[in-house]
């Protein structure tokens, strides 16, 4: 197949995840200042979008609490720089079974289950550009966890995403979650331009294989929008990859600490490192404007609470 190589590329920095991330580097933000400072940061060195979920203060264990993402948007918001905000709503799918033998009841420490309203409820207050949709349920790296969107959670989420006038990114871990994104814009609960993110190498989704990768880039429809990343030592070869096969791309300490053996990254140090392999390529990294207009997004102001 020819190469389709994007010449303009945008950036999202992903700047802190809701993985047990948070002991093993100082780096990763745990605060809603330092969660938002990291992004700041991350702007600056040529994120156009940041994608934040945000923590337990004290703990740094993952949480969904209205107030801290109000604080943490409103602080970039504040900021002087300007960048896509993207907030996660993959929170509240979260189940935890019991032994082999006696899977239920569900054990209480680590099952999170909400409905529809309450997972998307900060971004109805917070009204950032894009908001996350995990199109699927998956075996999620833990022996007995499983991250659960069923399709009618999906399609109750993502109608409540396209009415609030917040674009979805798609989160795909595997080609069954792109069939079903699919079938979401076919019903029209998506629009067709629909924004996708193609999450390579996380257990046990879609491996992060040349041939692999290429197979779910293959199942993205020409006219939706695509970015790709891959975990840990990966993430630098799939910001290339990304590029050269059509894509943006994702980078941040959600998905990798290090920006070499034995150095720990910050947020800011990632992103200017992919924005030397995106130049180097011979594309162009554009900035946040440019991504609104690219993508259709509405910047606005959060609701008055």
């Amino acid at each position: 197949m020819p190469l389709e190589m994007n010449r303009e590329v945008f950036i999202t920095c992903a700047v802190t995840g809701s993985g047990g991330t948070q002991d093993r580097s100082p780096h990763v933000p745990r605060s809603p200042k330092q969660i938002a400072d990291s992004a700041i940061a991350a702007a600056k060195a040529g994120a156009a979008i940041v994608h934040c979920h945000v923590r337990d203060p004290e703990t740094g264990k993952p949480r969904r609490d209205i107030h801290l993402y109000r604080e943490v948007t409103d602080r970039i918001r504040e900021a002087d720089v300007d960048v896509v905000l993207n907030l996660t709503a993959g929170m509240g799918g979260d189940m935890v079974f019991g032994s082999t033998e006696k899977p239920l009841p569900l054990k209480e420490q680590g099952t999170d289950m909400a409905g529809a309203a309450e997972r998307v409820e900060h971004v109805r207050q917070c009204l950032p550009e894009i908001c996350t949709l995990d199109c699927g349920t998956m075996n999620f790296a833990e022996a007995d966890y499983v991250m659960t969107n069923t399709p009618g959670m999906l399609r109750a989420m993502g109608g409540m995403m396209t009415e609030m006038g917040v674009k979805p990114e798609i989160e795909a871990f595997d080609t069954g979650h792109l069939w079903f994104a699919k079938q979401l814009v076919a019903e029209e609960v998506l629009k067709p331009d629909a924004l996708v993110q193609l999450c390579m190498g996380v257990p046990w989704g879609a491996p992060d294989d040349l041939n692999t990768f290429m197979a779910m880039v293959n199942n993205v429809p020409k006219e939706w929008t695509f970015s790709a990343f891959s975990l840990g030592r990966n993430q630098m070869a799939y910001a290339a990859a990304a590029v050269l096969a059509g894509g943006n791309v994702r980078v941040g300490l959600e998905d990798n600490l290090w920006l070499g053996k034995g150095q720990l990254a910050t947020n800011a140090q990632l992103v200017e490192r992919a924005v030397t392999i995106v130049e180097n390529l011979g594309a162009r990294v554009i900035g946040p404007e440019e991504v609104r207009k690219k993508l259709g997004l509405n910047k606005r102001a959060p609701l008055a609470v």
